[in-house]
C-alpha cells in the first residue's frame, strides 16, 4: 500500500515539505488569525475553558444559542505539532453556527515541550470533556464531530482511534464521525524528515501514535480531504488511511479539492457551498 521507501532522502524530505508548496507560509498561517479573531466579537463564546490542570489544556467553545442539544464540531490544529493555537482556529465558526452547528477549537501543549503521547492524550481528554458536559446539558446531545488538518488531522484520527475511551469515561463509539485534512497517519516516513527534529519519536511512539495502525472501531463515517497543491506524500497518506477505513467496514468518502493548497484548503469552511462546508452539514445530520 506505501511506496515511501522507494524515495531517495532528498525527495522523502519534499514530500513532507507542506511549506515549501506555498510562495509565503507565513501569510497562509497570518490568514488563519485573521479570520478568527472576528469570530471572537461577532458570536457568543465562552473562552478557554479548562479541560485539564495544565495552562495549555483549554478550549474555545461557540455554542448555538438556545441549542444545548445541536451537533458540535471540534476542531483540531495543524502546525506539524509545534505551531499555531486555537485562536488561529475558529474561522468557521461563524458559518457553522449560522448553519445550527457550534464549534470547539482545542489547544495542546506544543512540541518538544510536549511528547507527541502526551499531545494525542490532551486532545482526547478535551473531547471527552466536551462530550461529558454535552451529556450533562442535554439527555439527547445531537453528533460530535472531530476534525483537523495536517497535523490537527493526524490527532483527530487518534481521538477515532479505539482503546482509550473507557479511561476517560466515554462510551466506546462516543465519536464515529470525523473530517480529516491533508493529515499524517503513518508516522514511519515522517520520522525520517525533518519533523523528527523537534518530535524525537522512538521506534514504539511510531507505532503506537498511527492511525494507520489505529483504525477506528465500530462504523465511523469519515470524510477525507486533500488539497490539489498538496505534495505526493500528504496525498498518498490520506488515500491510504481512507482506503484501510473503507475496507475495514466504514463509510469513507475521500475528495482533492481543485485550486488549494496545504493551508487555504479549510479557509473553505467560511463559505457556505464548498466540499468541506456540505460535508460537515451532511455529517451534522446524517
Amino acid at each position: 500500500m506505501s511506496d515511501w521507501r522507494s524515495l531517495d532522502p532528498a525527495a522523502l524530505e519534499r514530500g513532507y515539505n507542506a511549506r515549501a508548496t506555498v510562495a509565503d507560509v507565513d501569510a497562509e498561517l497570518r490568514a488563519y488569525r485573521e479570520a478568527s479573531l472576528p469570530m471572537y466579537d461577532r458570536l457568543p463564546c465562552q473562552r478557554d475553558l479548562a479541560y485539564g490542570p495544565s495552562p495549555d489544556e483549554t478550549l474555545d467553545l461557540f455554542p448555538v444559542p438556545d441549542d444545548p442539544a445541536a451537533p458540535l464540531l471540534v476542531f483540531i490544529h495543524g502546525g506539524y505539532w509545534r505551531a499555531l493555537a486555537k485562536e488561529d482556529s475558529v474561522f468557521m465558526a461563524s458559518q457553522l453556527v449560522g448553519q445550527g452547528i457550534g464549534v470547539a477549537a482545542i489547544n495542546y501543549t506544543l512540541a518538544p515541550q510536549a511528547r507527541l503521547p502526551q499531545i494525542i492524550d490532551q486532545c482526547r481528554r478535551a473531547v471527552a470533556w466536551l462530550y461529558r458536559q454535552r451529556a450533562a446539558a442535554s439527555a439527547s446531545p445531537g453528533p460530535l464531530l472531530v476534525a483537523g488538518s495536517s497535523a490537527g488531522a493526524h490527532l483527530a484520527a487518534m481521538v477515532l482511534a479505539p482503546g482509550w475511551q473507557a479511561a476517560h469515561g466515554l462510551p466506546p463509539h462516543a465519536v464515529q464521525r470525523g473530517v480529516l485534512v491533508s493529515g499524517l497517519y503513518d508516522l514511519e516516513p515522517v520520522s525520517r524528515t525533518l519533523p523528527q527534529s523537534w518530535l524525537q519519536l522512538t521506534p514504539q511512539e511510531v507505532q503506537e501514535c498511527s492511525p494507520q495502525h489505529h483504525l477506528p472501531a465500530g462504523t465511523c463515517q469519515l470524510q477525507v480531504f486533500v488539497a490539489a497543491q498538496d505534495t505526493a506524500e500528504f496525498k498518498r497518506q490520506s488515500r491510504d488511511y481512507a482506503q484501510a477505513c473503507r475496507a475495514q467496514g466504514h463509510a469513507v468518502d475521500f475528495q482533492e479539492v481543485a485550486s488549494r493548497n496545504h493551508f487555504d484548503i479549510i479557509l473553505d469552511w467560511m463559505l457556505p457551498d464548498t466540499a468541506l462546508t456540505r460535508s460537515v452539514a451532511a455529517l451534522a445530520r446524517a
